[in-house]
């Protein structure tokens, strides 16, 4: 809303405080600014124009969701302008983007962004957002670049980088490196446009799974990445305890090595990393626990360790090529000795009092003389001694290039030296060797090494905290992960070339006096290395321990996972206690396993999963072309992202299938858990486009053509109607569906409602709520719809032409039978019913019509035995044989044999018929019993004729219904004379004057029938399907009654007013009236019988077949526990609806539960595979 005031330097200070104070009044939240303008247009000119805005009434954070708490306030502001009128109605609902602009542009993901960014989801934000919070201003270096660089840099390049260079060999190492480094750069690329995609609040890589792959992901991805961050952190502590107990203070290990050979030595190492890991880790999570400031103000210092180790070794390499310092390494043969205990390493020395034995000798031989008895092949071999780090330019590179890889408990030997050993001579002193401590090959190394390339999420993990992060997260990450494959490369190679080969394959130094091998490699001195990792190890698994309980309590403020809600809650300064506490009980199981060895595995399948997410949200969201997807970082590519992907599942898989699969596994087993049993939440992730596109594309291969018969199905339209109260009326009508359905397929429930949509909205939303609450309680799998029309009528009618989309569309309609069809207040339901069935006939739909639905069993009941009968008189495309397999597949019917009732005439063989029917059975591979009824002619009952006088005489009074009042009473009254036999015998000329009103007139009384009525004026409808046995007489329409002059309804016989029934004669003669009762009204049969023989004999006709067909189902049927059949056509001539409604009712008298089946007009079942 904008208003101009001209506002003259001569009046302005008259009129200056009422207009600030109609500005103050418009602009209500920006006062200081309105102020502030007005009084500086005033002084700078003569004529001012000062253009008033409708301000943003709450400069909060809040502001950019519209329906903010404070729409209220903008409703109740008067729109006075002209410009803006249009749009004045909707203001509430949609404001001026005038009044959202600052909002929108101001608002910045702070650090507690996860809360604000999901405020409906979190209402505890409200007092957060009130404080003041002071902006983030860490840059691309220290906020993104430097915390990468530690989080990259680990134990693993300390402790066995250059283990794995000896055993994989340059080459087979540097394949390695390349193929981790490469999958962490795609990986980065895809996660650095995710993350520029809109702001990423706290939570990370966990935040842009879930968000882009929805919860079930973002939940299972969630929390694998959790369970990697823990027992990362297991590792960081298995690697500073390795570092103490072997390099820095070999003895205060409690479980002395001393003496201990092969597994004994083993399971003492391991026992002393158990009991000193859970001792560290416990001082971990106290430090955590007691305050998190102090570990990220040491975070710097550990950071400052891991840059200055780096340089050591560098400086190093450097120091190699010009003076290589003195590491020797004393060979037996070709075997490598543990450098301890020994000062020489030679077998005996030569001093002025002749030759003297060493400590080496006295190692392998039983005393100290030089005839004493020594070991086989200390006898045998030479001693002599190689330098362990020969320099950069000794030429060292070419023998390392290929690898050497170990059993358990080989001996780690120079293949280029001599070494004389019998064949069958057993190892012997094998304690005074270097062994190798596990078997190698090529895929652990590949497990063990990848977890040093992890790390990359910590700058999008800081999104909070950065100045600008949709430009430093991708600049920041991606030269964090240059910079540090750089080195991993070059260290690979730098290495192989500096370091003697069985120097590298010696996992812990023992070679070279128990030195750190890459310590040895160091300037100014191997403590360089071994202190600096030390205390690069211990931040690195206090940021673990601190970064994963934070990542749970995000996770279980999300309300995805049920079972973790606990963990959402933490300390009065929202410290997550409870997840810290789970994080240390997992991070333990970690340390007993006790070896770095088996643990890095573990978290390489966790991290290499979450890895493998991020590219596929950003694949996914890539080629779905999503409108939200809009990164600022344009740099990748859908194929990259593909690429990154399969690496991914590829790693997993070389690391360790097992491992791989159980990490599948666990992450299926969350997707779902949070699947079933999850809340469910919509965050517009690419999962729900995906599905988008897979559905749209799946209905477009449904448009090519029908289904084939082999993979029809019933795909229903369950019409229900609902009370006063929105309850359905015919819940089992759900039970029976879902008894057919099992689930497969398409189901949509609708509901028709009357009145107009404008004033029914709310009405039709809480009918579908009704429904859907019914149909989970009946675990129907489907859609629901509620339609509103003018009439019921129609909105069936809307319902059954508009429900589904493209070739996803209902081609059978299940509907129950209309209860109370002959009450007189029902007339309509009734009339609906059969233009439902007219309607579904000329839409090639089959039709369902369970009768006395309240009957058919619940879901939860069980049939122990017990038939389904299904009676086959005319074929319908086989519906009636599909529909009971169907429903024996669900566990209510699964007990019920089958049986297969077929009618003969007096000219078929029934033998022939019943053997025909049995081997088309075994072809359809249906089993069930087959029985053929023989259905001999026989003279119509008197019964029969009663039954169809009642009927015609019924008809007559129901045709009246819609009559004035004057009117109804006079045709009633003259319908019961005429049913005694004597008015109409009597008078004639009379009756058919009062009938003439049941014509269409041109009078008053047509104006005064309702909408319905008038509507449903005779067509010419398809051709129907004959009733069962009329097979003597076909029907003819009758043509529709025109109107008539009074003179010309005065001359027309009675049975042309009266017998507009189901069809008539087959000559066109019109039949005669019913009324032919004696006028005594004697009611035995001889004297009633001229009456009968002026009846439609059509309907008598059909009557019998009803009254026939029904004697036979119910002797053969009675007991059954449903009875299926045909479902004849409705009448081409509406003028005899009501009888059509007799004959059904007469067919299925006397039956418990029926299922009356019409079929589509195609071939549902089919005897070919």
């Amino acid at each position: 809303m904008s208003q101009r005031f001209t506002v003259s330097k001569s009046d302005s200070d008259r009129r200056g405080a009422d207009m600030q104070g109609e500005v103050n009044q418009l602009f209500e939240g920006d006062e200081p600014t309105t102020s502030r303008c007005g009084a500086d247009k005033e002084e700078d000119a003569a004529d001012a124009e000062v253009v008033v805005m409708e301000g943003d009434n709450n400069p909060k954070e809040s502001s950019p969701f519209i329906n903010s708490s404070d729409a209220a306030a903008e409703k109740s502001q008067q729109y006075d302008g002209k410009n803006m009128a249009l749009f004045e109605e909707e203001m509430d609902t949609s404001p001026m983007v005038s009044s959202l602009l600052s909002s929108l542009a101001n608002y910045s993901n702070l650090p507690q962004g996860s809360k604000e960014h999901e405020e409906a989801e979190n209402n505890e934000a409200e007092s957060s957002r009130k404080k003041p919070i002071k902006a983030p201003q860490l840059g691309t270096l220290m906020g993104v670049y430097l915390p990468c660089i530690q989080n990259i840099f680990g134990v693993i390049l300390f402790l066995r980088m250059t283990w794995l260079v000896g055993i994989g060999g340059v080459v087979g190492t540097f394949v390695i490196v390349f193929m981790c480094c490469t999958t962490t750069m795609l990986t980065a690329i895809s996660m650095s446009a995710i993350a520029t995609n809109g702001v990423v609040p706290a939570g990370g890589s966990y935040y842009m799974i879930s968000r882009s792959l929805g919860p079930e992901f973002g939940g299972a991805v969630g929390i694998c990445f959790y369970l990697g961050t823990t027992f990362a952190g297991a590792m960081y502590i298995l690697g500073a305890i390795e570092l103490l107990l072997i390099y820095i203070a070999p003895k205060a290990a409690i479980f002395p090595l001393e003496g201990l050979e092969g597994a004994e030595a083993e399971a003492a190492l391991l026992n002393n990393m158990r009991v000193y890991g859970t001792i560290l880790l416990t001082s971990m999570a106290t430090v955590v626990f007691v305050g998190v400031k102090y570990v990220n103000k040491l975070a710097l210092v550990f950071l400052a360790c891991v840059i200055l180790s780096i340089l050591a070794v560098y400086a190093g390499v450097i120091k190699t090529g010009v003076d290589p310092p003195d590491f020797p390494v004393c060979l037996l043969g070709n075997r490598t000795l543990v450098w301890k205990k020994f000062d020489v390493c030679a077998k005996t020395i030569e001093t002025a009092n002749g030759t003297v034995t060493t400590q080496l000798w006295r190692m392998f031989c039983d005393s100290s003389f030089l005839n004493a008895t020594c070991d086989k092949y200390f006898e045998a071999n030479n001693v002599s001694q190689v330098q362990g780090i020969p320099g950069v330019t000794s030429g060292i590179l070419t023998e390392n290039l290929f690898g050497n890889y170990y059993e358990k408990g080989d001996l780690v030997a120079r293949k280029d030296m001599e070494s004389i050993e019998g064949v069958d001579d057993p190892l012997t002193n094998s304690n005074r060797y270097v062994l190798a401590d596990i078997t190698s090959f090529f895929t652990l190394l590949v497990g063990i090494y990848f977890p040093s390339v992890t790390g990359i999420m910590a700058g999008s993990n800081r999104s909070g905290d950065l100045r600008d992060a949709q430009k430093s997260i991708p600049i920041g990450t991606i030269a964090a992960i240059t910079t540090t494959s750089a080195v991993y490369m070059s260290s690979v190679v730098l290495f192989g070339a500096c370091i003697e080969g069985v120097v590298l394959r010696d996992k812990f130094g023992e070679g070279v006096n128990g030195n750190l091998v890459i310590g040895t490699l160091a300037w100014p001195s191997p403590w360089v290395i071994v202190i600096g990792s030390f205390f690069s190890t211990c931040g690195a698994g206090l940021q673990s321990l601190t970064g994963a309980p934070r990542l749970l309590q995000a996770i279980a403020k999300d309300s995805i996972v049920p079972a973790l809600r606990i963990f959402g809650h933490g300390k009065a300064n929202g410290e997550p206690t409870w997840s810290l506490l789970l994080t240390a009980c997992i991070c333990e199981s970690g340390i007993l396993i006790a070896s770095l060895d088996a643990v890095a595995p573990i978290l390489s399948m966790f991290f290499l999963m979450c890895y493998m997410f991020v590219n596929l949200a950003c694949a996914l969201q890539t080629l779905l072309r999503t409108p939200n997807w809009r990164p600022r970082f344009k740099f990748y590519h859908w194929a990259l992202s593909f690429l990154g992907m399969s690496l991914c599942l590829t790693l997993m898989f070389i690391c360790s299938w097992y491992y791989a699969i159980v990490a599948m596994v666990i992450a299926s087993s969350i997707y779902k858990y949070i699947e079933f049993a999850g809340a469910e939440k919509e965050w517009g992730d690419g999962i729900r486009g995906l599905s988008l596109s897979a559905a749209r594309y799946a209905l477009m291969r449904l448009e090519e053509g029908p289904p084939h018969t082999k993979n029809w199905r019933p795909q229903l339209l369950v019409l229900v109607s609902m009370d006063g109260e929105q309850n359905v009326e015919q819940p089992r009508l759900l039970s029976l569906t879902n008894q057919m359905k099992a689930g497969k397929g398409l189901t949509i429930v609708g509901t028709a409602l009357e009145g107009t949509y404008l004033d029914n909205i709310e009405h039709a939303q809480r009918a579908e709520q009704a429904l859907r609450k019914l149909m989970e309680t009946e675990k129907v799998k489907g859609f629901c719809q509620a339609t509103v029309s003018s009439n019921m009528r129609d909105a069936t009618s809307h319902l059954l032409q508009a429900s589904g989309l493209g070739g996803l569309k209902h081609n059978a309609v299940l509907v129950s039978w209309p209860r109370n069809w002959k009450q007189a207040d029902e007339h309509q339901t009734w009339r609906n019913f059969i233009e439902l069935v007219r309607e579904t006939t000329a839409a090639h739909l089959a039709l369902l019509v369970p009768k006395n639905i309240a009957a058919f069993p619940s879901n939860g009941e069980r049939f122990t035995e017990g038939h389904i009968d299904v009676w086959w008189i005319v074929h319908d495309g086989g519906m009636l044989m599909l529909l009971p397999f169907l429903l024996r597949q669900h566990k209510v019917w699964r007990k019920c044999k089958m049986r297969i009732f077929t009618v003969a005439q007096m000219d078929d063989n029934s033998i022939q018929m019943k053997k025909d029917l049995t081997t088309f059975l075994y072809h359809l591979r249906i089993d069930a019993m087959v029985e053929v009824v023989e259905m001999h002619d026989s003279d119509i009952s008197a019964y029969t004729y009663e039954k169809t006088l009642v009927m015609e005489q019924r008809s007559q009074i129901l045709k009246q219904i819609n009559l004035t009042k004057t009117e109804r009473e006079r045709e009633i009254q003259s319908i019961t004379d005429s049913s005694r036999g004597s008015i109409r015998r009597k008078n004639p000329a009379a009756v058919t004057t009062q009938l003439s009103v049941t014509e269409d007139q041109p009078g008053g009384s047509k104006e005064e029938k309702p909408e319905e009525e008038s509507a449903s004026s005779p067509v010419s409808p398809p051709d129907q399907v004959q009733l069962i046995h009329d097979n003597t007489t076909p029907a003819s329409p009758a043509t529709p009654a025109t109107p008539l002059t009074p003179g010309a309804e005065a001359v027309q016989s009675p049975g042309e007013q009266v017998q507009m029934t189901w069809t008539e004669k087959c000559d066109g003669e019109p039949a005669k009236p019913p009324g032919a009762a004696t006028p005594e009204g004697i009611k035995d049969i001889f004297n009633m019988k001229p009456e009968w023989e002026n009846l439609n004999q059509s309907n008598v006709r059909r009557m019998h077949t009803a009254l026939r067909l029904n004697e036979v189902i119910v002797k053969k049927s009675s007991e059954a526990k449903l009875v299926l059949l045909n479902m004849p056509g409705p009448p081409k001539n509406r003028t005899g609806d009501e009888n059509y409604m007799e004959f059904l009712e007469v067919l299925t008298e006397g039956l418990n539960r029926v299922l009356l089946v019409r079929g589509g007009g195609r071939e549902v079942i089919t005897i070919y595979s």
